[in-house]
């Protein structure tokens, strides 16, 4: 049994990890202020209350528990929140990533699995996008998710630590058994906010944000991969830390697509219940089509997924959102 700090741990993706985790045999330790997670998604190992800000606390932490390594998911994540107060963001993002691997370098913990985003590539020339893409983050968001990658690599270099950058594209979903999914407050993923719409919960209708991209019905063109198989990727981008690799950033999506229209017509095969929506104007910095390469992911982490229909996905999530909502 390994001992996994998994920051985030109470989080939409960490909780997810830990489940993966402990799946196999591992103990996965989440350290968690809970600003965006929840207690009661912690359910496969301890949690710490603690936060990344704190050197003081992750060095009690490491203390404690003697992780042998470390799966960094905890972020703000809010891209307009980023945008409006940026501060707040680069403390968090980035100040916290510095004391994390502070924390890692004296307790003498090498290995480490960072959450990154697609947002790294800000607006892509090419698509699908490759990892060789120039990394022109348009977002605050992503500016921070760039400046941890290259804080990674520099202490990789001097062997501080080793390292993996998961750059994911859309996460969505929710477990099978309907245990653990996304509850972020506020929701601003269209998934589970047109689940909210089809059942009657929220506002009345769906903002659809541009009718006039360049894709085959107007609306913009995401790459939706299922939490599970983040968590399966995070496993497999562990074991290559563990075993001494250092230095892959690499792509997580599927290499297909779905409109933001494909989407709501997903949901209503699923609920029976179509999304009532109004076309909004564009929002400043929506590409058209995100989509990525997933080549490299497949060649070095076995990467394959193998839940991530849209289908899928929704009927996932459907699951966990119904029973939290008992519709």
């Amino acid at each position: 049994m390994a001992r996994i700090l998994v920051t985030g741990g109470a989080g939409y993706i960490g909780a997810h990890v830990c489940r993966a985790l402990a799946a196999r045999g591992d103990l996965p330790v989440s350290f968690d202020n809970l600003s965006g997670g929840h207690a009661h998604a912690v359910q496969w190992g301890p949690l710490v209350r603690g936060d990344i800000r704190s050197p003081a606390q992750l060095d009690d932490a490491f203390r404690e528990f003697e992780p042998e390594a470390v799966m960094h998911c905890a972020a703000s994540i809010e891209i307009n929140e980023g945008q409006k107060h940026p501060f707040p963001f680069w403390e968090n993002n980035v100040g916290g990533a510095i004391n994390l691997t502070g924390a890692m370098v004296r307790a003498g913990v090498k290995p480490i699995v960072f959450s990154s985003s697609c947002a790294v590539y800000g607006e892509p020339d090419r698509v699908p996008i490759r990892e060789s893409e120039p990394r022109t983050p348009v977002s605050v968001y992503g500016q921070t998710k760039l400046a941890v990658e290259m804080l990674l690599a520099d202490l990789a270099l001097s062997d501080d630590i080793r390292f993996a950058a998961l750059r994911y594209f859309n996460a969505a979903g929710a477990s099978p058994d309907a245990e653990i999914g996304e509850e972020h407050e506020p929701e601003t993923h269209l998934i589970p906010n047109a689940l909210k719409a089809a059942a009657g919960i929220g506002p009345a209708r769906l903002e659809v944000f541009g009718s006039d991209y360049d894709t085959h019905d107007g609306t913009c063109l995401r790459d939706y991969v299922h939490v599970v198989d983040l968590a399966a990727a995070h496993l497999a981008a562990l074991d290559r830390v563990m075993a001494g690799s250092s230095g892959l950033c690499c792509n997580l999506g599927t290499g297909r697509g779905a409109t933001v229209l494909e989407v709501l017509q997903a949901v209503e095969r699923v609920t029976g219940s179509p999304v009532p929506y109004d076309i909004q104007p564009r929002r400043a910095g929506d590409a058209a089509v995100l989509l990525a390469d997933t080549e490299l992911a497949r060649t070095e982490l076995g990467f394959v997924p193998e839940a991530s229909s849209i289908d899928q996905i929704i009927a996932d999530a459907w699951r966990f959102h119904a029973r939290k909502w008992g519709a």
